[in-house]
């Protein structure tokens, strides 16, 4: 028979990695009735928040005598190794309490249970699972709210609760091994992470007023949200992440390239708040031209810089030396004008009028544009849709101009053709990179298109 320890803590912050516990409850149960129950103030070392003292009543001069964690771990150890943790949002306790035993040397490894989770399977159609609102509704009196022993008493006579409403054995399900519900967020609905597909496609994950904190993007959307929660790790990103998310939407998309390509676009449309690394993408360095004081106009590769566009941009600074080099060569321009030759000496503007030179410029600019390859990445997708047969990324003079599908009646060959079958979305240079990437992994994969307008 299960041994569950119902648990409920007091803590300085709201992440377990940089705060401490304050107090804590354990109330042993048997599945029929409470058999011990232990309970303490702990000295968290730390000055406990104005705001939490006012929430929870647990003043400085409350803990500035009471034993600290280390000296009642083994008490706390003994009463939870061997049971079924219990808890109102059951990861936010367990991360707390696991950290600082973790600190202590113990380790602990339970399965857990969620009263929030199975609240909403056993007792559904409830206004709200809060713990204050769930107890007001079933008539369970909290004696103390926010105090950790009037929650874990208060959590003991809602688990009674449950146990006794389980009539599809909801508790048993959610302790097998193989069960991932107990990992996921309390507020998510289990079924909006059983009806994600494995396919490609882009996630958006909803708090609860609806608005999206994060995007990711998937090679199988079922396998990529659930490792979301395959760990509960002690962070403050981490935890306020869990707690905000109350909702799953996707797209689909034909491959893994379109997956990588949507989510960059739609975190620089919606700025989300837990999206960190695709926000300052930017390419490094870019080639500029300028006109310098005696009107010779001067190519020069640089930092890239906001309030200036450049011709072409390049991740390597020695990727763009190289290319200004090929261009002088090409067009006999002048390596000190253009900074590729820094060594003091005659330019070409000793021999050359502005007019004369700034035509080889001009020449090199014209050159590099019509240079820039347009060409299409087509896939072979298997959409639900059956008339769509290729996915398609369409470049058109070396920029990202979107992408689409084609149906399997229409063939590759004409730019203006692919454009009625491609939504245009916004040029990047993280998105030109990624394109340009995946075309010389798979050249077979690319398909050089007509771009004359008499098609």
């Amino acid at each position: 028979m299960a041994m569950y320890a119902i648990v409920d803590i007091e803590t300085t912050g709201g992440y377990a990695s940089g705060n401490s516990i304050s107090e804590i409850a354990i109330a042993i149960h048997d599945g029929e009735k409470m058999v011990e129950y232990f309970e303490t103030l702990i000295n968290p070392q730390t000055p406990i928040p104005r705001y939490i003292q006012a929430l929870t009543g647990i003043t400085n001069a409350m803990v500035s005598q009471a034993p600290l964690f280390e000296e009642v771990a083994p008490k706390i150890y003994s009463l939870l190794h061997d049971k079924v943790f219990v808890a109102h949002n059951v990861n936010f306790d367990y991360s707390f309490i696991k950290h600082q035993l973790a600190q202590c040397g113990y380790d602990i490894d339970c399965k857990k249970l969620c009263t929030v989770r199975l609240g909403r399977k056993v007792l559904p159609g409830q206004n709200s699972y809060s713990l204050g609102n769930l107890c007001r509704s079933l008539e369970i009196e909290i004696e103390q709210r926010h105090r950790a022993g009037g929650d874990a008493l208060a959590t003991v006579k809602l688990f009674e609760c449950i146990l006794q409403n389980d009539l599809e054995g909801d508790i048993q399900a959610m302790l097998k091994g193989n069960s991932k519900e107990q990992f996921l967020p309390p507020n998510l609905p289990v079924e909006k992470v059983a009806q994600l597909p494995s396919c490609p496609g882009v996630y958006y994950f909803h708090n609860q007023k609806g608005k999206i904190v994060y995007v990711g993007k998937a090679k199988d959307l079922k396998k990529r949200v659930n490792s979301h929660f395959s760990n509960n790790k002690p962070g403050k990103q981490k935890q306020e992440f869990l707690r905000e998310i109350y909702n799953i939407s996707f797209q689909l998309c034909g491959s893994e390239l379109m997956a990588f390509i949507l989510e960059s676009i739609e975190i620089k449309r919606l700025w989300p708040l837990y999206n960190r690394s695709l926000k300052g993408f930017q390419q490094t360095y870019g080639l500029y031209m300028y006109e310098d004081g005696r009107g010779y106009q001067r190519l020069v590769i640089e930092k890239i810089k906001r309030q200036l566009r450049p011709l072409y941009t390049f991740n390597l600074l020695l990727d763009g030396i190289n290319l200004l080099k090929k261009l002088i060569e090409a067009f006999d321009l002048c390596a000190r004008l253009c900074f590729v030759d820094v060594s003091p000496g005659a330019t070409l503007a000793d021999e050359l009028s502005p007019n004369e030179y700034n035509e080889r410029v001009n020449n090199a600019i014209q050159y590099l544009s019509s240079s820039l390859p347009s060409f299409a990445v087509v896939e072979d997708i298997a959409l639900p849709k059956k008339e769509y047969k290729q996915g398609i990324i369409l470049m058109e003079k070396g920029s990202f101009y979107g992408m689409g599908y084609l149906p399997a009646n229409v063939s590759c060959t004409h730019i203006e053709e692919v454009k009625k079958h491609v939504t245009q979305y916004p040029e990047s240079d993280y998105i030109r990179g990624l394109v340009y990437q995946y075309a010389s992994k798979y050249p077979q994969r690319k398909v050089e298109l007509n771009t004359q307008s008499n098609y």
